[in-house]
């Protein structure tokens, strides 16, 4: 909707001042889009793609040049440029698209999972791109991720979407800081059990069991750890692994949506949306 593509039911919604339905082509013309699934024509070089675009969205003849030259640098694809598509990697096509959807100076860039389906080090060469796009550019960058690590690394704002319905909205630090307590996960042979036992014997604030492993919420988890390993040995109970860790994003998505996060599932079941505001991303 932000985009234009669908039209809102209800309710309304402007992007760098414009409504999204009224002021629809003056929207367009203030954003950029890089799209989860591949949209870049493999019959054409990285440069050809790149001057197609711009004489769609109108940029003047005596700047497109100079302004291909600049997105070709940010993205590191100079040296490839005059080479077709169908011979980029996964990782050097998602710049190209990214460095597209900047071709034309846009207020606003959306990017649809950016790094879905990457490897790590392709995606890591991502987020460097977009921090130095966000200091370089001046532009409010929107991104949609499932991965939480992501989110955190380079967003300011963050918020948690869960069946269409935003669960909460903050900066990544305040959410991490709005569940009380530590995390213990505890990999054991009987996580069901050790719950049992470990109830009314120590303080937990929260508990849940996921794939054999059992997920505290306490306060001053490092004291409670060999308490939780007597109460265990007692019961009868192996424990496997035991790990003591901050609140994380992950940690937080699971408080509010009661699930783990998987990006997997259908995007209209469950979609964290993270959103990373102009010239700052923490």
């Amino acid at each position: 909707m932000l985009c234009t593509i669908v039209n809102p039911s209800s309710g309304t919604a402007r992007v760098n001042g414009y409504d999204i339905v009224k002021e629809s082509h003056e929207v367009r013309k203030s954003i950029g889009i890089v799209f989860q699934d591949p949209s870049i024509d493999d019959r054409l070089t990285g440069r050809e793609n790149l001057e197609f675009h711009a004489m769609l969205y109108g940029v003047p003849k005596e700047v497109r040049e100079r302004r291909i030259a600049d997105v070709l640098r940010l993205v590191e694809l100079e040296d490839r440029a005059n080479s077709m598509m169908r011979t980029y990697s996964g990782g050097m096509r998602r710049r190209l698209e990214i460095a597209r959807g900047l071709l034309h100076y846009p207020k606003v860039l959306f990017l649809d999972e950016p790094t879905l389906g990457l490897d790590p080090q392709t995606r890591e060469h991502i987020w460097n791109y977009i921090e130095e796009l966000s200091r370089r550019e001046n532009i409010t960058i929107v991104l949609t991720t499932h991965y939480m690590e992501e989110a955190e690394k380079l967003c300011n704002r963050v918020a948690i979407i869960d069946y269409g319905q935003i669960k909460v909205l903050n900066t990544p630090d305040s959410l991490k800081t709005s569940l009380e307590g530590d995390v213990i996960k505890i990999r054991t042979s009987n996580p069901r059990l050790l719950s049992a036992q470990l109830s009314g014997k120590i303080l937990i604030l929260k508990s849940h069991e996921t794939n054999g492993v059992l997920s505290i919420s306490t306060k001053n988890g490092e004291t409670l750890i060999p308490k939780i390993v007597e109460i265990a040995n007692n019961a009868g109970v192996d424990i496997q692994s035991v790990v003591l860790q901050k609140p994380t994003l992950n940690d937080v998505f699971l408080h509010y949506t009661g699930r783990e996060i998987r990006a997997e599932e259908p995007e209209h079941h469950l979609a964290p949306m993270a959103t990373a505001r102009r010239r700052r991303i923490k």
